[in-house]
């Protein structure tokens, strides 16, 4: 039975934020050439990043929201269907609310995967594509839509669970297709311990109090640091800050994104691939 995703952050949040820190940097830090292994066999590096983008003129944008106009190409609806098939399905429970919930969480997830496994998003942030950043940019964009069903009370937090099982269920097949069978429970353990830690790591630098800098240093920790280091390096710096502004811009536009949109998941993220045309042109 998968902990509620609710419950054990409010658990880790009492252990202490220090601590979590310190729990992310052991596991990533213990198992970095473990890591490196996985990448090979999971994920290649890719070597032609193209032109290098003005990253310090991305992400400045009004925020707006993020739905889906009603005669997008991608938008996802529920089935209509008519007649004995409807009342068959009806039967079937096809169309509870939970049913819709857990139809809803996979198109959210889909969009999850769709900005995490694409290119544009390692070549914008110049990020090398392994395991390791995949699954810390899976958890980025898994914290913003939670952090986002929040808003919906009971029923975000409810649909929040389906949509952290559909990712728990992924991650499982993405460390087996990487060869990791025999230690896949340690493995699964040591990973939902880092999501946790980075949920409360990034919620925690959004808060009023927190620095300027906190959200730069958290990403720079969790997604693109080797080695355990508290703040970014020079080479790494834009890059960084940039991942920061944008990980600020989607927090705020999900936040301006109507219920009915996020629960269908008739949303996308800000397309990077854009982002990275627009910045080239004004280089």
């Amino acid at each position: 039975m998968l902990v509620r995703w609710s419950k054990a952050v409010t658990h880790i949040s009492k252990i202490g934020y220090q601590s979590n820190l310190k729990l992310m940097n052991d596991v990533f830090a213990g198992k970095r050439h473990s890591y490196a292994k996985v990448a090979a066999a999971a994920a290649p590096t890719i070597e032609d990043k193209g032109p290098v983008v003005n990253l310090d003129k991305m992400f400045w944008s009004k925020p707006c929201s993020l739905a889906l106009p009603q005669d997008s190409p991608v938008r996802v609806d529920e089935p209509n269907y008519e007649g004995v098939k409807r009342f068959i399905l009806r039967l079937m429970m096809f169309y509870s609310k939970q049913s819709k919930s857990i139809r809803g969480a996979n198109v959210v997830y889909r969009r999850i995967v769709s900005q995490v496994d694409k290119p544009p998003i390692y070549e914008v942030f110049n990020l090398e594509k392994t395991f390791k950043t995949t699954f810390s940019l899976l958890v980025l964009h898994m914290w913003l839509c939670l952090r986002r069903l929040k808003q919906d009370g009971k029923e975000g937090v409810e649909f929040g669970q389906h949509l952290y099982e559909i990712y728990n269920h992924d991650v499982e097949l993405r460390v087996s297709k990487a060869g990791v069978n025999l230690l896949l429970t340690k493995w699964m353990k040591d990973l939902e311990k880092i999501f946790y830690g980075n949920i409360v790591a990034y919620d925690t630098a959004m808060l009023p109090e927190a620095k300027q800098g906190d959200l730069s240093n958290v990403i720079w920790k969790n997604i693109f640091s080797d080695d355990g280091t508290s703040t970014p390096d020079a080479a790494a710096l834009h890059s960084v800050q940039a991942m920061a502004r944008y990980a600020r811009l989607e927090a705020i536009c999900l936040s301006l994104t109507d219920k009915e949109a996020i629960l269908s998941g008739n949303f996308m993220f800000t397309p990077l691939k854009q982002e990275n045309i627009s910045a080239k042109g004004s280089q």
